[in-house]
């Protein structure tokens, strides 16, 4: 049988709980894998009465003997990403440099990225996308301007003088930003975190990944959401990575065909973090409930995160999108308590109704009508059986299975690993 790589995808507007399930099927896969994004994706992970939060690092490392890629498609930020491998380790004993491999060809975040994020988000005024401000949008820019620094040009000669290069660069677009900065604040603390960053091993991903094939699947981990791909998502409130299965393949270097499973993770409700459309967020005390039950609080940035009922008509965008295989239901425990669950089935956009997801949100004319659900008024947390769910907790499930046109494989009632329902 060809072993294939298996896909862990965010399908709303990231935070649906990614870390956790990586965590729990890493324990299925030698080899876990980040395709895109950058330190700005935190994903929690709880287990054995702790809770972690990683960013850069893939999310399989608690896993002994495990294999963790950070591929070619993942902006790496060697300050940042070496302070977390430094706590990692002093937490958990874990040695991150015999777990992690690093692709030569993932691009390298400068501190004039961070600068250049802060400056031109300042610069965009209420017009702000609401950058984390790590340095990860201006980083994809250099990369598609072909101006980045990438991991193994830390292994060449010229590698000061090209760091000069795209530094000068960046000074002056500061300058012509009018960004009040030190644009050489960092240098020192940059250059020691690149002679420590040397110390874990570079791969070539594509070789890497066909080797690792031959005998064992891999599992891809996506960061953020769906909804936030640069193409696909709803632009321009979007990250600057390919978030969807497509991701998977320039990120690691497989081809299409090699793509196995589709993990596709949604809340049964739906939150956004920043700016940028969304049509069924709730600015009442619904809205407010849901962000107190579910700790809707950013992972690494602590900002409350804006919450909604479900959106079906993004959601099967999503899922049509990657093709997913396998969907997982985050989160549903937090529903608990209301009398009615409500779940967008269609827009209204001037006057006329559509399932279809359209070519642009962003200029609010669309109005959510919503299909309501009885609550099931049973707390759900402690239930670890599919057939001691609740009768009306399993009929939104089949509902929005029906809606999707894919099967809920996985139902996730809790934080911890153990709160974890496979359904047969």
């Amino acid at each position: 049988m060809t072993n294939k790589v298996d896909v862990v995808l965010g399908l709303q507007w990231g935070d649906e709980g990614k870390g956790k399930i990586v965590d729990v099927l890493a324990g299925r896969y030698g080899v876990v894998a980040r395709f895109q994004g950058g330190p700005n994706a935190g994903h929690s992970l709880q287990f054995e009465g702790q809770n972690f939060v990683v960013r850069s690092i893939p999310s399989g490392i608690f896993r002994e003997g495990s294999v963790n890629i950070i591929g070619n498609g993942v902006v790496l930020d060697p300050i940042s990403f070496l302070d977390e491998c430094d706590a990692l380790q002093k937490r958990t004993g874990i040695d991150p440099r015999e777990r992690i491999v690093i692709s030569r060809k993932a691009h390298i975040i400068l501190p004039t990225h961070r600068l250049l994020d802060a400056a031109r988000e300042a610069a965009a005024g209420k017009g702000k996308i609401g950058s984390t401000l790590r340095g990860i949008g201006p980083c994809y820019s250099d990369k598609t301007g072909r101006n980045g620094l990438r991991v193994g040009d830390t292994e060449l000669p010229s590698f000061k003088e090209k760091f000069q290069k795209l530094s000068a660069l960046h000074t002056d677009l500061l300058a012509h930003l009018g960004f009040d900065c030190d644009p050489h604040y960092q240098d020192a603390e940059f250059f020691e975190a690149i002679g420590r960053l040397k110390e874990f091993k570079f791969i070539d991903c594509e070789f890497f990944v066909d080797g690792v094939l031959k005998s064992q699947p891999v599992l891809a981990e996506g960061a953020q959401g769906s909804m936030l791909d640069v193409d696909y998502g709803t632009y321009p409130f979007v990250t600057s990575s390919n978030t969807t299965a497509g991701g998977v393949c320039t990120g690691l270097g497989v081809a299409p065909g090699r793509i196995g499973k589709v993990y596709g993770i949604f809340k049964a409700y739906c939150t956004r973090v920043g700016s940028g459309p969304f049509p069924t967020e709730l600015f009442d005390k619904t809205g407010e409930d849901l962000r107190r039950i579910g700790h809707e609080f950013g992972a690494v940035t602590g900002r409350p995160r804006r919450c909604g009922w479900i959106d079906l008509v993004a959601l099967r965008y999503a899922v049509t999108l990657s093709g997913v295989t396998d969907l997982i239901m985050m989160k549903a425990d937090c529903l608990d308590t209301f009398d009615t669950i409500r779940a967008c089935t269609s827009y209204l956009i001037d006057g006329q109704e559509t399932s279809d997801y359209p070519y642009d949100i962003s200029d609010g004319r669309i109005t959510p009508v919503y299909t309501d659900f009885p609550g099931w008024k049973t707390s759900l947390a402690d239930i670890r059986s599919e057939d001691a769910l609740p009768k009306a907790f399993m009929g939104y499930v089949k509902f929005v299975e029906d809606y999707l046109g894919a099967r809920i494989s996985i139902i996730s009632l809790g934080p911890d690993r153990e709160a974890t329902i496979e359904r047969k």
